[in-house]
């Protein structure tokens, strides 16, 4: 199967040099300049995968708007920023807005490409393990592996690839603790223990949504999260 990688980059040396890198690695790449053509294309056709920039021309935080607009199309299309902005601001907001991965440009383009096949693996390792009865329930809380959905006192809660399974991975065993390291495992990918916190403040931040007293997920510092069964 051929995937498709869109790729929103304003400057067109960069967005070539990539768009060139990733063709070789058998991937059909959807180029764009700006926010406004890349979401008409997306609302007709959903790639593989969006790779995203943040600052798109003089549109400076389009990216992360453009991040936004895609999860409200899909909740698990993997996406991944690419961009010179390496603040901690801008990597913190990236993930909360629900992005799978955030790179920075200076890192050689054979990591950028490494990153993109581990994320494609990730996505293929898990589906295979997947199997044909796996649904989950503890308490109020059901995840459907095979359809990766997650229910919450009956009502359906949308959440990335990441941030699925970090929680599946926390809730498989209520009040056992899971470190950072399990749960990048887990979850098939390797960042800091800083972007775990925040995948997980995000996963928390969307059961307060629709529960304001949810407290299912308990930090033990110095030793990672649990599941609390109420």
């Amino acid at each position: 199967m051929t995937r498709q990688v869109a790729l929103v980059e304003d400057e067109a040396a960069i967005r070539d040099n990539y768009s060139d890198a990733l063709q070789r690695q058998g991937f059909v790449v959807r180029s764009y300049a700006d926010r406004i053509t890349a979401i008409e294309s997306f609302r007709r056709e959903l790639p593989d995968m969006a790779i995203i920039d943040i600052g798109l021309g003089d549109d400076y935080e389009g990216g992360f708007e453009l991040c936004r607009e895609l999860r409200s199309l899909s909740p698990a299309l993997p996406i991944m920023f690419l961009t010179a902005r390496d603040s901690d601001l801008d990597t913190i907001s990236g993930l909360r807005l629900g992005a799978d991965d955030y790179l920075t440009k200076n890192i050689s383009v054979a990591q950028v490409i490494a990153r993109v096949l581990a994320l494609f693996r990730r996505i293929d390792i898990q589906q295979s393990d997947v199997a044909a009865d796996d649904v989950h329930r503890v308490g109020d809380l059901t995840i459907d592996v095979n359809c990766m959905q997650v229910e919450w006192k009956s009502e359906k809660i949308d959440f990335t690839l990441t941030e699925f399974w970090m929680l599946n991975s926390i809730a498989k065993i209520p009040g056992h603790v899971k470190s950072r390291g399990q749960l990048m495992q887990d979850a098939n990918i390797f960042v800091d223990d800083g972007t775990v916190t925040s995948h997980i403040k995000r996963v928390r931040r969307k059961f307060e949504q629709i529960d304001a007293e949810f407290d299912c997920i308990e930090t033990i510092y110095g030793m990672g999260y649990r599941w609390n069964k109420k």
